[in-house]
């Protein structure tokens, strides 16, 4: 039997004790994985052992599969009204609720995000996304094709079948609701993998599916490595979509996969270099307080980060200046501590991964305004870090980071911010900041990203797609546009008074 997590919480944000089992869940049940080993969770804040879940394998991913399978063939697909998915689907929605604040605690201690963004952000979003698909679910239609009197042609949107999900560390309920939503809604069957970094929300809704009366099958979530659980769900023959949330370079892995597979259809929401652009006439302490959120929002793990701030030139020094005190402003600790603005980095290894960059940026030259350093000596806590004096070709200007470290550049006018915006083989999204509402909409028109937004930086809605170009991605996450990535559309032709 899979070991149960036990934990009290004791904190001015949160009081109370949570309780489940950490098993991988097929079929409805919580079980251990066919090798009977496990994956220690390290809590980032201190860098100590939470728990450990059970570790799925390619033989289970195998044996979720044919849960998948059956219950799409027998209670699900075709066979549950659009009616039935919606109040299953309600059902999620309001156990999320129910158990908000112990989700976001969850979600602190597992991830390092703050109680208040994982409340008011993530569990707050998740629940949001959840009931907004299922006000979709009875609502998957098809049109009526004119073609001739003699005959009827019409076009269905069918659910694919057994589709495989694989979600991130730094949003970890968020990008669960972001896939399960549409997938459940046009009634598909799911195996998703969680990350090994972040896996314990996704356990515990798991608990909640059962309770919402989803049957055994249907939904699907083990617990396992990227280069073995998430390898095998990219090459399984029996999986017939697979969605992907992450870095590039891996985002490149799964569409290879696909194609050496089944030419499964996939979709990918990708990584991101993205501009903020702040003009001569924005409003300045606005300008300066979405700027310090658009980086250093998540301990700036965030794939839509605005970690490049490009500013007129007019007023260059003083935004420099008010920034930089900003960020020398933010309170770094416990997340689970509502007077912290900033937690940890989600492991080690991405601590290590983002000092890396702050090291590679110091030798190639740039200057450092502000951060730059470890935050005292427990966990994997980053000052909010800015760079100057940079050059278009270093790594710091180029590479996606994730973490809370950004790069001002200065501009001259449009045509020079546009270009120094573009000029990055990511396209995920773009800020501008500007009082004149014709340069905001022609600036943004210009900016080849997925997302353009004015005079704010990270909002995202649950009815409106959200997606890349160029390398940031295939397909488009949220709105009505996410349910495109979940049906099949068939066209059938009825032969009314066709002769031969």
């Amino acid at each position: 039997m899979p070991s149960v997590f036990t934990h009290e919480f004791n904190t001015p944000a949160y009081k109370g004790k949570v309780s489940f089992d950490t098993g991988i869940f097929l079929n409805g049940k919580f079980v251990d994985g066919s090798d009977r080993t496990t994956i220690d969770v390290i809590n980032p804040t201190t860098g100590k052992v939470i728990t450990a879940v059970s570790e799925a394998t390619p033989k289970d991913v195998d044996t979720a599969v044919d849960a998948a399978q059956k219950a799409f063939d027998t209670v699900w697909g075709l066979n549950a009204t659009g009616t039935q998915r919606s109040i299953l689907l309600g059902k999620l929605a309001r156990l999320l609720e129910e158990h908000a604040d112990e989700l976001a605690a969850l979600e602190s201690l597992d991830n390092g995000k703050t109680f208040h963004w994982a409340r008011n952000a993530d569990v707050a979003g998740s629940i949001d996304c959840i009931r907004y698909y299922a006000g979709w679910a009875d609502k998957i239609s098809g049109q009526v094709q004119e073609t001739s009197e003699a005959k009827l042609t019409y076009t269905r949107h069918e659910p694919i079948g057994v589709v495989g999900q694989i979600i991130p560390w730094n949003f970890p309920l968020l990008m669960l609701a972001w896939k399960i939503g549409p997938a459940l809604a046009t009634g598909n069957a799911i195996v998703l993998k969680p990350s090994e970094f972040t896996p314990l929300t996704a356990i515990r809704v798991s608990h909640l599916i059962n309770e919402a009366g989803f049957p055994p099958g249907v939904v699907n979530i083990i617990t396992g490595y990227g280069n073995t659980v998430g390898n095998a769900i990219a090459h399984h023959m029996k999986i017939e979509k697979v969605a992907f949330t992450g870095s590039t370079l891996v985002g490149r892995k799964v569409m290879e996969a696909s194609a050496k597979s089944n030419l499964k259809n996939v979709t990918l929401e990708l990584g991101g270099k993205s501009p903020n652009i702040i003009f001569d006439d924005a409003d300045l302490d606005q300008a300066v307080n979405w700027a310090a959120f658009g980086i250093f929002w998540n301990q700036g793990q965030t794939c839509c980060a605005g970690s490049r701030i490009l500013v007129q030139e007019g007023i260059y020094d003083e935004f420099l200046k008010r920034f930089t005190e900003k960020a020398r402003s933010i309170k770094l600790g416990d997340p689970l501590d509502p007077q912290t603005a900033q937690g940890p980095q989600v492991s080690e290894i991405q601590f290590n991964r983002i000092m890396d960059y702050i090291k590679s940026g110091k030798e190639a030259g740039a200057k450092v305004e502000a951060g730059g350093q470890r935050q005292g000596t427990e966990g994997y806590f980053i000052q909010p870090t800015i760079f100057t004096n940079t050059s278009p070709d270093m790594k710091i200007v180029q590479e996606e980071i994730f973490g809370p470290v950004g790069v001002v550049i200065k501009f001259k006018d449009e045509d020079d911010v546009v270009r120094q915006a573009n000029d990055t083989f990511y396209g995920l999204a773009a800020a501008v900041f500007t009082q004149n509402l014709s340069r905001a909409i022609k600036t943004a028109h210009r900016l080849k990203a997925g997302t353009a937004w004015v005079n704010c930086i990270n909002q995202l809605n649950s009815n409106v797609p959200f997606g890349g170009f160029k390398q940031s991605g295939i397909g488009r996450e949220l709105g009505e546009y996410a349910l495109l990535n979940y049906t099949a559309v068939k066209a059938v032709h009825i032969n009314l008074d066709i002769k031969l």
